[in-house]
């Protein structure tokens, strides 16, 4: 017997048309097709096969009511209820019914996978190597090399971060760096004096370069690492923060000011190619000018550069300047006011000039009041303000971000990143699957 044999069988012919969806319809006319096989003219019944019994006085069979089949056969559709059977009057009152099921059911999955422990919004990217140590010679720089764990341990305090909650990224290998930088500057730093020169820690030179390959340029390639992968997590997840990176003073062939790995630049080759993007937009607020990537992007207009940047401080170049799509000064002694002015401005000329599908978000400290580097007067209330803004900018045209954290010189650093990221949960601008506590 064929399948259509069946289907007649059953009384299903001529119902194929109606969509899979129909289930609770195509269950009637299975269950209508039982109810007429078991009819005085096509039934049996002996008694070992007739399991329906005579109604009390009947002095003949007759045929099983059609609730009783269905009574029978409920377990296979518990939402199917008999009024809904009594008062049918065709097969709309079946379709509606499973299109209310159907909804019940999509609306309970995405509840599931929303509320889920397995696929976290907004990654926090963080490695143990980040973290720099090499017999306290690091603290002769005044950046603190010791911040990106200690804002991850503030956020775990807070309850706001699940250590399972963070991602650690590989290391770059030579191939993935030989996608920005040259062989001749990637060998240049087999030499222990040019590293402590990219660093700015002298004592670096007179340490054999393996040993300045682990305990230096291993935690910056891990962080590269974990910039490349932030763009990934950010398009599936909305968002992702490197706890590192932001190296943006590092290009093609030259690095300096700490920084050893051109990570933005990187960042946004591997989104070209392995994310389909075709528009990155950088927003650099750092104190400093970003460099780096504004020369590796000098004739690219698929990448859009808003820096905003204290004129007066290193790195005082000039040619890298007029690379800048939208420059914005802020001179040492700037205020906390003044500076998210200029922010919102700059913000929505940004907005109308470039639609980016990915923003790379340069999140530097050295901005805040009494860093030695930076020379400005931002308050930590307005860092988390800076943020808030930049990440409701992203939100609100619905584009993935990035965020990474960058230059900042005081021990208070890592204490505001936290906090800017407490606030970020808070204002629902990113979901971390953590509670923030509440003093």
């Amino acid at each position: 017997m064929d399948t259509g044999d069946k289907l007649d069988r059953f009384g299903w012919a001529g119902q194929r048309d109606l969509g899979a969806g129909n289930v609770l319809f195509r269950m009637h006319l299975v269950l209508k097709g039982l109810y007429l096989r078991l009819s005085p003219n096509t039934r049996k019944t002996t008694a070992s096969h007739n399991r329906y019994r005579l109604p009390a006085g009947a002095t003949s069979p007759t045929t099983p009511p059609l609730q009783a089949v269905i009574k029978h056969f409920r377990y296979l559709i518990p939402s199917l209820t008999m009024a809904s059977i009594d008062g049918a009057s065709g097969p709309s009152s079946y379709l509606d019914c499973a299109t209310t099921t159907t909804e019940d059911a999509d609306t309970l999955r995405r509840s599931r996978i929303l509320s889920s422990m397995l696929y976290f919004d907004a990654p926090i990217i963080y490695s143990t190597s980040y973290d720099i140590s090499f017999l306290g010679i690091e603290k002769l720089h005044p950046f603190d090399s010791s911040k990106w764990g200690r804002i991850c341990q503030f956020l775990i305090e807070n309850g706001v971060l699940e250590k399972t909650h963070i991602v650690e990224p590989l290391e770059a290998t030579k191939d993935d760096l030989l996608v920005v930088h040259s062989e001749s500057y990637l060998k240049s730093l087999k030499s222990s004096l040019n590293v402590s020169i990219i660093t700015e820690v002298p004592p670096v030179a007179v340490f054999p370069n393996c040993i300045v390959q682990k305990k230096v340029l291993y935690p910056f390639r891990k962080q590269v690492g974990g910039t490349i992968l932030a763009a990934k997590l950010a398009k599936e997840r909305g968002c992702a923060i490197n706890v590192g990176g932001g190296f943006h003073h590092c290009c093609a062939n030259r690095g300096g000011g700490f920084c050893a790995y051109a990570d933005i630049s990187l960042c946004i080759h591997y989104a070209f190619i392995r994310l389909n993007i075709s528009r990155v937009m950088i927003i650099d607020l750092d104190a400093h000018q970003g460099n780096g990537h504004e020369k590796d992007f000098s004739d690219d207009r698929r990448v859009y550069i808003l820096d905003m940047y204290n004129p007066y401080i290193y790195p005082l170049d000039y040619e890298a300047r007029r690379y800048i799509d939208q420059p914005v000064e802020v001179p040492s002694g700037t205020t906390t006011d003044e500076y998210l002015m200029k922010l919102d401005e700059a913000l929505e000329v940004a907005g109308s000039a470039f639609d980016p599908e990915l923003v790379i978000y340069n999140a530097g400290t050295d901005i805040l009041d009494g860093d030695p580097l930076g020379r400005l007067r931002i308050s930590p209330n307005g860092v988390a303000i800076r943020d808030e803004k930049v990440f409701r900018f992203a939100n609100d045209k619905n584009i993935p971000l990035v965020m990474l954290t960058s230059g900042g010189y005081m021990k208070s650093s890592a204490r505001v990143i936290a906090d800017s990221i407490i606030n970020l949960s808070k204002k629902s601008l990113i979901t971390m699957g953590g509670t923030p506590r509440t003093n």
